[in-house]
Parts: C-alpha cells; sequence; structure tokens
C-alpha cells in the first residue's frame, strides 16, 4: 500500500474512533461474497483488512452466510473453510436467509456494536451508507479499499460537533440569573531593595605612600628631641611633691624685643646732641 493511501485511511479510522466510539480490534462483519473473491484473487484477507483498517481487527461472519456458501457446492469449499476460520456472529435466525439481509438486520439502524463491514454486494454498500458510521471495504481489482465516510456520517458528526460547542437551554438560563464575578485585586509582593553585585563593583585602590621629604624629617627630629627634657622636668615636680617640697617657680625668660634694642641707642645719641 502506497504511503498517501495508507495515511488516509489512518486519518478516517481516527475520526471513526474520535467520533463514534470504534475501538481496536475492530470487529469486522464478512459476507460470502467477499470470502469468495478473496479466495479467487488468492489474498490474505485477515492481513489486508488489517493493513486497509490499520489496526488490529477480530474477523466475524453470520451464520446465514456460511449456509450461503455451503448452497454453493463443493467447487466453493476453499470459501467455506476460510469463513469456518473466523468467530460466528449470533444473527438469531432460526431459517437461514439472505446474506445481504442478515447483515443489514445486525447492523440495525446506528449501528450500535460498531462494526466494519466487508462485502461485495453494491446493493447492500448502498443501503449501508444512508447508516451513520458503518466503515464499508470491498475488493477493487484485486486490491482492497475502504470507502470514505458517507454523507449521513458526515452529517452526524458536524452535528455533534456542534452540540458539544453550543450552549445548552439550562446552561443560558443559569448565565443570566448570575452576575459577573469581579476578580480579587492580586497584591503584588514588594522586592526588598537589593544591594550592588559584588562582582560588578569596583574594588578600592590604595594610594602609593608618597615619599617624606628633607624639611618634614627635620622638624619631626625637632620635636623627638624636645619630648625627653619635659618628661624630666614633669618627673622632678612629681619627686617634690612626693617628699613635701614646694616647687620652685619656673623662672621666665624676658626676651627683649628686636625693635626696642634697636630703638635705645638712638635715643641716647640724639641727647648728646641736644646737649
Amino acid at each position: 500500500m502506497r504511503q498517501k493511501r495508507a495515511k488516509a485511511y489512518r486519518k478516517l479510522m481516527a475520526m471513526y474512533e474520535l467520533s463514534f466510539g470504534f475501538r481496536q480490534p475492530y470487529q469486522v462483519l464478512v459476507d460470502s461474497g467477499m470470502c469468495i473473491t478473496a479466495q479467487d484473487h488468492k489474498i490474505d484477507l485477515v492481513k489486508q483488512l488489517e493493513t486497509v483498517l490499520q489496526g488490529k481487527i477480530k474477523p466475524m461472519i453470520t451464520q446465514c452466510c456460511i449456509v450461503e456458501l455451503y448452497k454453493m457446492g463443493k467447487e466453493r469449499q476453499p470459501a467455506v473453510d476460510l469463513a469456518k476460520m473466523f468467530e460466528r456472529r449470533k444473527c438469531n435466525h432460526r431459517e437461514a436467509i439472505e446474506g445481504s439481509e442478515c447483515l443489514k438486520h445486525v447492523i440495525g439502524d446506528t449501528n450500535k456494536h460498531r462494526y466494519v463491514i466487508a462485502t461485495q454486494a453494491q446493493e447492500l454498500r448502498s443501503q449501508l451508507r444512508a447508516i451513520q458510521a458503518v466503515p464499508l471495504v470491498h475488493i477493487k481489482m484485486s486490491v482492497m479499499v475502504i470507502e470514505p465516510p458517507s454523507e449521513e456520517t458526515l452529517r452526524i458528526k458536524e452535528r455533534m460537533t456542534q452540540e458539544a460547542l453550543d450552549i445548552s437551554e439550562k446552561e443560558k438560563q443559569d448565565l443570566v440569573g448570575t452576575k459577573p464575578v469581579e476578580p480579587s485585586p492580586v497584591l503584588k509582593a514588594h522586592r526588598k531593595a537589593k544591594g550592588p553585585n559584588p562582582l560588578s563593583v569596583k574594588k578600592k585602590q590604595s594610594r602609593p605612600v608618597e615619599p617624606i621629604s628633607k624639611q618634614t624629617e627635620k622638624l619631626l627630629g625637632a620635636a623627638s628631641s624636645k619630648r625627653p627634657r619635659e618628661e624630666d622636668e614633669d618627673e622632678d615636680e612629681e619627686e617634690d611633691e612626693d617628699k613635701g617640697v614646694t616647687p620652685r617657680k619656673k623662672k621666665r625668660r624676658r626676651r627683649k624685643n628686636t625693635e626696642m634694642a634697636a630703638t635705645g641707642p638712638l635715643d641716647i645719641s640724639l641727647n648728646t646732641q641736644e646737649d
């Protein structure tokens, strides 16, 4: 079987499964004409049916169809042997009737048991097309084919799809009486402020130590030389206090201003001149 045809058959059987509840293994009702045609063209009937239906099958035949094969004589004994390999489907006919009528009776008005019909009777196929969800299989030019879905099947499928989408009257009344519920405001959680990424922060650069100039070295040296003298004077004062001796007052040295030293001789010279 070509890939394009196999894909179309797979899609067709998927439609029957989703819309009408067909399941594997598919129950295939075979009539006497299909058994005869399969023997004439040397076709493996079960294998070809599985290929066409793209799944496992369960071949079945009614007692009326087997009786119809027996009536054809010993020439059709291979077809009888093939029919005996299939499962018997009870048709509840006390007296055997024509195979086409028997299959039509088993299918009923709605194909309740979800059968797939494999028949060569053209009249029977035209009558079954008026019933919903009946897959039809037949052999054409030694090639087994499955017919596209009938108009009735497509109409029922469209109606079922529309009913699934529409709202019922009861639901409409319930919707009219109810008020739309306002959605409660959703409070958003405040996010805490995060610090900067430590990997993206520029590191602090240490400043280079500047060399000490000679002038600052001299000042530091002079300050360090004065400290021991002051410390010694403080120690002496502490010793005198311990002995009970009153510490001597420090004498302050009087320094003459340079200006006074400069003006003194000038005044003397003026006095001498006046005299």
